[in-house]
């Protein structure tokens, strides 16, 4: 199993880093041909906008298109959540995504870079203590579609206290799982291990055919 890191722009180093911790061979991609030789990516958190600029001219933007189409597992963190995204609000006008995920999500939700937080959350699908989420310049998803289930959300001021009705800020779509924070921050490797995880069953599901 090999897992490519896109290495484009981001907390690349981070994410290899956590990915070799939790016994997965990582990989840095910037070419297409780097590209067919993973099983699976990851997009890290950064600048989404310049990510999409440099994956159109690295020319990652359609093979990336076509491997999530044809199932491909894909992790996204922060502007990785945003690549994802079937819609972006508050992005460039010639910003584009790679698509995957039924859900419309708000770049730079939570504000400017001093507005940068970080909030214990309870994640589906993550067992153990509260997750410490570190959220950096990070959107949230406004709208989600009727196959995407949400992982975790962050309370809002008059919210319940469980966060119910808080903000969403992770997501699972099939083989696509997308947070808003960086967990590559955070020195906690549940997410990343849960994504190991995803990669490992999408395989298996493969080989039984």
């Amino acid at each position: 199993m090999k897992i490519g890191v896109l290495a484009l722009q981001g907390d690349v180093r981070e994410h290899l880093r956590a990915l070799a911790i939790c016994d997965a061979a990582a990989q840095p991609v910037r070419r297409p041909g780097e590209l067919d030789d993973v099983d699976a990516l990851v997009i890290p958190g950064g600048e989404s906008t310049t990510i999409s600029k440099l994956s159109v001219e690295f020319g990652l933007l359609e093979p990336i298109r076509k491997r999530i189409g044809d199932g491909m597992p894909v992790y996204g963190s922060c502007a990785g959540m945003i690549m994802l995204a079937a819609e972006v609000l508050d992005g460039r006008p010639d910003q584009q995504s790679f698509g995957g995920i039924d859900m419309t999500v708000r770049r730079n939700a939570f504000g400017r870079q001093v507005d940068s937080f970080e909030a214990d959350l309870t994640l589906a699908g993550v067992p153990g203590q509260p997750f410490h989420a570190v959220f950096i310049r990070a959107p949230w998803v406004e709208r989600i579609g009727p196959g995407v289930e949400v992982l975790g959300r962050v309370p809002v001021a008059g919210s319940v206290p469980d966060g119910a009705d808080g903000r969403i800020v992770a997501v699972r779509q099939g083989n696509l799982l997308a947070t808003a924070f960086h967990p590559e921050l955070a020195g906690d490797l549940r997410v990343h291990r849960r994504f190991v995880e995803l990669v490992r069953d999408a395989q298996t599901r493969v080989a039984e055919g």
